[in-house]
């Protein structure tokens, strides 16, 4: 292969090493260090494109780049650079580029060509040891040349920088958030504490400081390590949805985290750092008291990360004080609304039904919660036509924009998402209603109550208004929320909330298959599902053939291409696939493909784009949408008085 020929990719990654001169700079994150830029290599032709992470980069830079082809869609070949280092440009032209790129504040084009006419291909030798030479170049004070040091000194430092970590096994996207993060202190820090790079940097976790601290010689029973370990653990304990670990367990988990071939850790150690880091607030140990308060331990010790004991602590007293203001009403006068209400559209609620409505009256926090077909919806709806009527202002939010549309088409009302509602601001990555900007409503719902993590309730809780009214609608049954903290089951189980929990159902709910069995499956018996057919009689269809994951792909293309379309429906906008997992063969990214194909093959006349090994093209459904019920417009709010 010629020096000009641009390679394609090849199936197995080929790294190769090159070397040459950066051209010009096509895009430059001064944030990241992403870059995209052309290079210039000896004898070739045509100017490569490069793509990495780059601390500093500016044309004139002869540049060692190791990495490996690949193709993009609309660019063509680009090398993708995993590994870098800066050498000294080998000619004068490329010393006047370098020197004049900009690199160096105080030196530009014109500066830098009288400079290298003056020294030559010792202009570089020149600035490193005898900068004050500079003074023999037409132009150039003294005042000039120390700011030429200062940066030169600059650049010295990254360089440096990059050559230590690269050395030591730090990818170049690492090495230059490394850099952005501690500047000309990188050095010190990551050799003084690798681990620190998993608390400060975000995508560099515990594993990949721990391989960092390998290669830099740290000891395996460094309490560096210890202390880094006994964090990732609780990390880990939030990502699969607890807010806190007991001691035991946590002591358990770090010794089984933190044990290699040449080393295994000891768990008296392990108990003694926790609680010096509990003296240092670095970790949260809470004796855990039962609930008659007999002061025997519940589980025993329990450690938290500070944040999350912090906001549990915070969301517990910001309830209480919620629970303090309820609502003077007369219970006759809305105990007469409801019957003209439900009279007026010929229904009756049921005894818990009115129940709800009636404490929804007055309390400051209701919960309301019931599985499938128990009428959650209507209730909702009701009460939140009696909060019209009283004249109350309502606001309404779902943790979904999905959740969000059903609410809004059950009341006839705007419904936002919990994020739209608390008005998020990406910029600080924070809410712009709490205590000190509250809602402006006197009342407000939140449906899908399930999905409320820890950390989101209380900037809910924190943005709800003293003398405002609360509904949390939900299924406890359902899967608890994706972050840590199983909030509504913790308020329901608490029994210092008002609950409401719906168990009848409903004649209509009855006859959903899909309701039946979820019933049953929360009693613990197993559900009578009809099996697939041609002809099928029931809304909740099983297919019991096949037993391997091959299978389960073939029997949901069969689904997509035969019955669906047989039945009625469109595969394309009537269809949701729900997957367990994200990866394999039954993943969503395998199925996302697979749907692709049968749904929207490619064509000539469909545009599409590659990203990250994901093809996306004109006519994709990227979000498939769920059908829903909607009211009957004589069903919306009514307008009449309370």
């Amino acid at each position: 292969m010629s020096d000009s020929a641009q390679p394609r990719v090849n199936a197995a990654l080929q790294y190769e090493t090159m070397t040459g001169v950066v051209e010009r700079l096509t895009y430059h994150s001064a944030e990241s260090g992403y870059t995209v830029a052309r290079l210039q290599r000896p004898k070739a032709k045509e100017l490569t494109t490069i793509v990495g992470s780059f601390a500093n980069i500016q044309p004139g830079q002869t540049l060692q780049l190791t990495g490996f082809w690949r193709e993009h869609p609309q660019y063509g070949a680009q090398f993708q650079v995993t590994q870098y280092t800066e050498t000294k440009p080998a000619t004068l032209t490329g010393l006047e580029k370098y020197l004049g790129s900009g690199l160096i504040k105080g030196v530009g084009p014109v500066t830098a060509k009288r400079i290298v006419a003056h020294f030559g291909l010792d202009t570089l030798d020149v600035i490193e040891h005898q900068i004050e030479r500079l003074v023999e170049v037409k132009g150039i004070a003294k005042k000039r040349i120390r700011m030429i040091q200062q940066a030169w000194e600059t650049q010295k430092a990254i360089k440096e920088v990059m050559v230590f970590l690269q050395g030591h096994g730090v990818s170049t996207t690492y090495a230059v958030k490394i850099y952005k993060q501690y500047g000309g202190g990188a050095i010190s820090t990551v050799t003084e504490n690798p681990y620190q790079l998993a608390a400060d940097i975000y995508g560099i976790g515990f594993l990949t400081a721990d391989k960092i601290a390998q290669n830099l010689g740290v000891p395996n029973d460094s309490e560096f390590r210890y202390r880094a370990g006994l964090v990732h653990v609780l990390s880990e304990a939030a990502e699969d949805g607890h807010c806190y670990l007991p001691q035991a367990e946590l002591i358990e988990q770090t010794h089984s985290q933190l044990t290699t071939d040449s080393h295994t850790p000891s768990v008296e150690v392990i108990a003694q750092i926790i609680k010096e880091m509990a003296i240092l607030q670095e970790l949260i140990v809470d004796n855990s008291v039962d609930e008659e308060g007999t002061g025997q331990e519940a589980e025993g010790v329990l450690c938290y990360k500070p944040t999350f004991y912090y906001t549990e602590q915070n969301l517990a007293k910001r309830l209480q004080q919620n629970l303090l203001h309820s609502q003077c009403v007369d219970l006759p006068r809305v105990q007469n609304w409801i019957s003209r209400f439900t009279t007026s559209r010929g229904i009756e609620l049921s005894e818990k039904q009115q129940q709800a409505v009636e404490i929804a009256a007055y309390s400051p926090l209701t919960i309301l919660t019931g599985g499938p077909g128990c009428g959650k919806t209507f209730t909702t709806h009701t009460i939140v036509s009696l909060w019209k009527a009283m004249g109350k202002s309502i606001g309404l939010a779902a943790p979904t924009g999905r959740a969000a549309q059903r609410l809004a088409e059950m009341t006839g009302l705007e419904a936002k998402t919990l994020h739209r509602l608390l008005e998020f601001d990406p910029r600080t990555m924070s809410f712009k209603r709490d205590e000190e900007n509250p809602l402006p409503y006197h009342a407000i719902v939140v449906d899908e109550a399930s999905m409320l993590d820890l950390f989101l309730a209380y900037s809910l809780l924190k943005a709800v208004p003293k003398e405002a009214q609360l509904l949390l609608v939900g299924d406890i049954d359902q899967l608890p929320s994706v972050g840590a903290g199983n909030v509504l089951s913790d308020l329901i189980h608490s029994g210092r909330v008002p609950v409401v929990r719906l168990t009848q159902v409903f004649r209509q709910a009855t006859q959903s298959a899909i309701v039946t069995a979820a019933h049953q499956i929360n009693k613990g018996q197993f559900p009578s599902i009809e099996l697939i057919s041609d002809n099928p009689r029931s809304d909740c269809l099983w297919h019991g053939g096949g037993h391997q994951p091959e299978h389960g792909v073939q029997v949901v293309c069969e689904l997509i291409e035969y019955l669906i379309p047989k039945l009625g429906f469109n595969p394309d906008s009537d269809v949701q696939l729900l997957c367990p997992m994200t990866r394999g063969v039954v993943g969503t990214r395998n199925f996302n493909q697979v749907l692709q194909q049968l749904i929207n093959p490619p064509s000539a006349d469909k545009v599409e784009i590659t990203r990250g090994g994901m093809t996306l093209r004109v006519g994709d459904s990227l979000t498939r949408q769920l059908r829903f019920t909607h009211y009957p417009t004589d069903q919306r709010l009514p307008t009449g008085s309370f």
